[in-house]
């Protein structure tokens, strides 16, 4: 979707970059929190508190990373559509 607004948007070239930039860092930054969640999951078949907050930290970061992107995203688009 926000290649499809882009491309309707006219983004200017920097603009791309940084759109790159934020869904490759997005699709990585969740491909280590499988990594991270599969690694616990590997290192111990009980629950364990440590294990959770592994888990919880890394989901969390996924978190913090897609807000801030949210975040860019608005300030790029939003100025071209008002």
């Amino acid at each position: 979707m926000v290649a499809a607004a882009g491309l309707v948007t006219g983004l200017s070239l920097l603009e791309w970059m940084v759109v790159i930039v934020l869904i490759g860092g997005m699709l990585a930054l969740e491909m280590f929190n499988s990594a991270i969640e599969r690694v616990v999951d590997l290192a111990t078949s009980e629950l364990h508190p440590l294990a959770k907050q592994a888990k919880d930290m890394a989901a969390g970061a996924v978190l913090v990373f897609a807000v801030a992107s949210a975040i860019i995203g608005l300030l790029i688009f939003l100025p071209k559509w008002f």
